[in-house]
């Protein structure tokens, strides 16, 4: 498994953003008011991930102390790490979907209200998104790079 590429995850934010515009102009007007609710949602998530990966590096790393990492426990992380990337860049881009086509109306109440609210989730999708690339970085193997894990794997097939 290749690790995560911030290039793709910027695409696919593009890209549901271009759908999230596309959506939005014929259907805005039956939307209920966006709801803030993902926020907290999404900075839990980072904020665990983002723990997680702390704590499994030292326990990758062999500290003293610490009791050495599940190899199938590492592996979930990593399956982890790379679905809240790409949940984070979807969600990123809805978000900027939303802050795209709610820029030319400002000024009223609702879509005000509803741009504020998408800037911020789209703030908080971005930190989920660097919280699961950290978890996916600290559970590397210390000492390897990414080439030669990927070489190591492909030739043991």
């Amino acid at each position: 498994m290749k690790p995560t590429r911030v290039s793709t995850l910027v695409v696919i934010a593009v890209v549901c953003a271009a759908l999230t515009w596309v959506l939005l102009r014929s259907a805005y007007q039956r939307l209920p008011p966006l709801p803030w609710t993902g926020v907290p949602a999404l900075l839990v998530a980072a904020l665990v991930e983002a723990w997680t990966g702390r704590d499994l590096k030292a326990r990758i790393a062999g500290r003293r102390g610490l009791k050495p990492a599940a190899p199938l426990f590492v592996s979930r992380m990593v399956a982890l790490a790379k679905a809240s990337s790409i949940a984070a860049a979807i969600i990123a881009g809805a978000a900027a979907g939303f802050d795209i086509y709610l820029s030319g109306s400002l000024s009223a109440g609702v879509p005000r209200q509803d741009a504020l609210t998408a800037a911020v989730t789209f703030a908080a999708a971005v930190v989920l998104a660097c919280a699961a690339l950290y978890l996916e970085y600290c559970c590397r193997v210390p000492g390897t790079s990414d080439r030669d894990q990927y070489d190591e794997s492909a030739s043991s097939r």
